[in-house]
Order: C-alpha cells, then sequence, then structure tokens
C-alpha cells in the first residue's frame, strides 16, 4: 500500500483556509425601523434581504455613534428570522433597554436621546437614524384617525396611526364586516410605520365594519395595546387583549353631472 502524502500543520491550515467559502455579500432591500429617527428605548431591528443568507448575520452587523465608535455588545446573541429565510430581527438587548436591571446599571443604555448612530453590515453603513427620546406611550386606537370610504369602491383604506408600529406587524390589523367575517384584501404600512393601508379584493359595501387590532401589536419599543414594556416586576402587564374601532361605509355619492 502507497502511503499517503502528510501535509504538515502549516500547510494543512492554509488549504483548509483557502477552501473555506468567503462570507456572501447579501443584498438589503428594507430596514425596519423605516424612520429617520428611533426613540432611545427601541428593542428590535429587522433586515430584509434580497435572498436567503447563508451562515451566521448576528457577527457581521455592529452599531456605531455617528462620531465613529462602536456601541458594545448592543444587540442579544439571537437571530430570529421569518419562515422565508429574508427577514432577520435582532433585539437590541433588552437588560440595558429596560431601566433598573443589572446590565444597564453595569454598561448603560444602548442608544441616548439626541445622538445619531447607524447600523453597519461588515463594517459598512445600510441605515442611519437620529435618537429621539424614550417612547413609553405605545399604540393607543382611540387616536388612530380613519380617512372614510364609500361604497362600490375599491379605495384603500387609510389609517393613520398615533405612532410608528412594529414593521413585522402589518398583519396584527384587520377588518371584519357586520357579521364579523374578515374582508380579504391587502395590507401595507407607510410613512415610517405609522400609517396602515387596506385594499380590499372586494368593493367596499355599504354597512358597519371594524378595525381589529391584535393585542399583541407591539410599536418599535416593545409596547404593546394596552401595556408597557418597562413595567416593573410588582405591577406586571396583564394579558394582551384585542381592540376594536368600529366605523362604517356610507353610499356612494352621486357626482351630479348629468342631473337637470
Amino acid at each position: 500500500m502507497k502511503p499517503r502524502p502528510c501535509i504538515g500543520a502549516a500547510a494543512l491550515a492554509l488549504v483548509l483556509s483557502c477552501s473555506r467559502a468567503a462570507p456572501s455579500n447579501p443584498q438589503v432591500v428594507l430596514i425596519l425601523p423605516s424612520s429617520g429617527e428611533v426613540p432611545a428605548n427601541l428593542l428590535r431591528i429587522s433586515i430584509r434581504f434580497a435572498t436567503q443568507v447563508e451562515g451566521a448575520v448576528l457577527p457581521r452587523i455592529s452599531l456605531w455613534r455617528a462620531q465613529g465608535r462602536e456601541i458594545q455588545q448592543p444587540f442579544l446573541k439571537q437571530e430570529l428570522w421569518s419562515p422565508d429565510g429574508k427577514v432577520l430581527t435582532i433585539m437590541l438587548h433588552p437588560g440595558r433597554v429596560k431601566s433598573g436591571l443589572n446590565a444597564r446599571d453595569a454598561m448603560g443604555p444602548i442608544l441616548l436621546a439626541g445622538d445619531d448612530i447607524f447600523l453597519a453590515l461588515d463594517g459598512h453603513p445600510i441605515k442611519r437614524w437620529r435618537v429621539g427620546p424614550k417612547d413609553d406611550a405605545g399604540p393607543n386606537t382611540s387616536n388612530w384617525k380613519l380617512q372614510s370610504v364609500q361604497a362600490e369602491s375599491l379605495r384603500p383604506l387609510v389609517v393613520v396611526l398615533d405612532g410608528p408600529i412594529d414593521g413585522q406587524d402589518a398583519d396584527y390589523l384587520a377588518i371584519a364586516d357586520a357579521s364579523g367575517r374578515r374582508v380579504a384584501g391587502r395590507v401595507r404600512l407607510a410613512a415610517g410605520e405609522s400609517v396602515w393601508t387596506f385594499a380590499p379584493d372586494v368593493a367596499w359595501r355599504v354597512g358597519a365594519y371594524e378595525l381589529v387590532a391584535r393585542g399583541t401589536l407591539e410599536d418599535p419599543a416593545g409596547n404593546r395595546l394596552g401595556s408597557r414594556f418597562e413595567t416593573s416586576i410588582d405591577s406586571p402587564a396583564g394579558p394582551a387583549i384585542d381592540a376594536v374601532v368600529p366605523f362604517a361605509v356610507g353610499p356612494r355619492r352621486s357626482s351630479g353631472l348629468f342631473k337637470r
């Protein structure tokens, strides 16, 4: 039997390093929050890629202050991927977002109001934000404004929210008819996730409708409907409760162009 030639440790290391595939350069399609400002208690960031990304991505992502100083250990070491493998959600470390916890006391808050920060992938900036004040209010359906729609029309219903919601929560809002059945249609978020629109598949009919918001709907700071992320052990958040905003669709107005 002919002996297999022995490869030295240095040569073997060189071969392995050359054969290892270089990290892909993923194309970023969208980053949420999409607006130019985030609250100082921002809890999560979502990145949509054009295609699935191979390997771990979180080690390649960093958060920086505009002065060129990297923010140390800002993220929870967990990658949350969408079912299609194209959207990565990363959590800012809750222990540094929520006040009164050991991690925040030891390392300080991640973001400070007035800061200019940017998110980087492989050292290249992919999104910049201005840091605003903390958001402890959370979504409040009583402050939402619904623009009217008319029967026999496919015009989208536009809902101006009282502030941005989590960019992944567009489907946490739905339309129900007078019988409680869900109305089929397409939804989207706009204006920095502060406007929700619903385009029905079938024309609106005269009658009563409801905008239904799931109780687990959150804003970028993790505040839910009726509860806040910043709660103490002595007063924990209550169970998630759905909210309903009733509205009516009136008859189509005649233009009056052919009236005598």
